[in-house]
């Protein structure tokens, strides 16, 4: 269990952020320089900050008011930097028994042994690291980390170094060693697909603060703001006006049609007509009426919309489809109202290529009212 209060001012920039954890992984996400790795420094006692209350597993770590502050030596944390920082100079086995240096000789030997069994490093113990992949820096930064057993583990963009096909590949890897490890794991990236895939709990960061966290599947599926939705990079994030709202359900007019969505059952929104309010449907929930089934029929289709795909994008196993609504006046995005996303088997099968305009509908299920605005 980790528990975090911090504030650090520095020139130009204010950190200032409060969240907590069980054991289990949690993700600090956002853009460069919004405070992650800064608030990683002030967690493995490396920078000072100017108010805190840090407890880990009920040890008090940081308590301004109490005037505690431990020393990065006394706080028994395991940290991977950007970059790995291994020791030049030393093996493989030398770097990962780093941590162990005050410890009797034939503890050093059986866990440094252990530790290289752990992560598949039997092999390179005796091998210079500059000599190593990036992959095998990377384990072996993660096993000089955690030979010690440490309380927590600190982890700083640990695949940042590493190009995206080796970095796609060694996620699941990571992500296996790092759950095995029954621990508080906390992780900085501003990589999406990693913060989701390796982590539990997700931590938005954005300029110094904490705009949302809780259990990755929540904050994903359902951002608490626009602004939320904007910095995870969710698309179609379109705004339009209440016509009508209620506790189970809103009316939206949005580009000269009334569109419906599902109230949220926990925190409903409510609103007067005419107020403006965003919602964002998931590329993946706007579908395609076949033009051989029930054709245009509002009477069989959920918010029915009818357009042209003005672009197609090619993804390789899928394609995206930018799709504009036959409605007059600016379109929601630029040239279009929606992305459309669709498996390649589909964009052959409809001939998508060759007819370009189209008929869609999203249940009221898949939009989501977004607060904020």
């Amino acid at each position: 269990m980790i528990e975090v209060r911090l504030q650090k001012t520095l020139p130009g920039f204010a950190l200032d952020v409060a969240w907590a954890a069980d054991d289990e992984v949690v993700t600090l996400f956002g853009p460069s320089g919004a405070g992650k790795s800064l608030t990683l420094q002030c967690l493995a006692g490396l920078t000072r900050p100017d108010a805190a209350r840090v407890v880990v597993n009920g040890r008090v770590f940081d308590d301004t008011v109490a005037g505690v502050h431990l020393p990065p030596q006394a706080r028994h944390l395991g940290y991977v930097f950007q970059g790995y920082a291994l020791f030049p100079h030393l093996t493989v086995a030398e770097n990962v028994a780093f941590g162990l240096r005050d410890r009797p000789a034939p503890e050093r030997r059986r866990r440094t042994t252990e530790i290289l069994a752990q992560l598949g490093l039997e092999d390179l113990a005796p091998r210079d690291p500059r000599a190593l992949s990036g992959g095998q820096q990377q384990r072996v930064a993660l096993g000089r980390a955690i030979a010690p057993d440490p309380a927590v583990l600190l982890l700083d963009e640990p695949l940042s170094a590493l190009d995206a096909p080796l970095r796609r590949q060694l996620r699941a890897e990571l992500r296996s060693l790092i759950v095995g490890l029954r621990r508080t794991v906390v992780l900085v990236t501003h990589d999406l697909a990693e913060a989701y895939q390796l982590g539990d709990r997700l931590v938005l960061y954005e300029s110094g603060r904490v705009v949302q966290a809780g259990p990755k599947a929540e904050v994903l599926g359902r951002p608490g703001s626009e602004a939320v939705a904007r910095l995870i990079g969710l698309r179609n994030v379109v705004r339009g006006t209440v016509v009508k709202s209620a506790a189970d359900r809103i009316e939206i007019a949005w580009r000269g049609h009334t569109v419906e969505a599902v109230n949220s059952p926990t925190a409903p929104f409510v609103a007067p007509p005419g107020t403006t309010v965003a919602f964002m449907v998931r590329p993946e929930h706007v579908r395609l009426i076949r033009k051989d089934r029930a054709g245009l029929d509002p009477a069989h289709h959920m918010n029915l919309l009818r357009g042209t795909v003005v672009e197609a994008i090619d993804h390789g196993t899928s394609w995206t489809l930018l799709f504009r609504i036959a409605s007059p006046g600016p379109a929601s995005q630029g040239a279009y109202d929606l992305e459309i996303e669709v498996p390649q088997l589909v964009y052959e099968i409809l001939d998508i290529a060759r007819d370009r305009e189209w008929g869609v509908s999203m249940h009221r299920g898949a939009l989501q009212v977004l607060a904020g605005v």
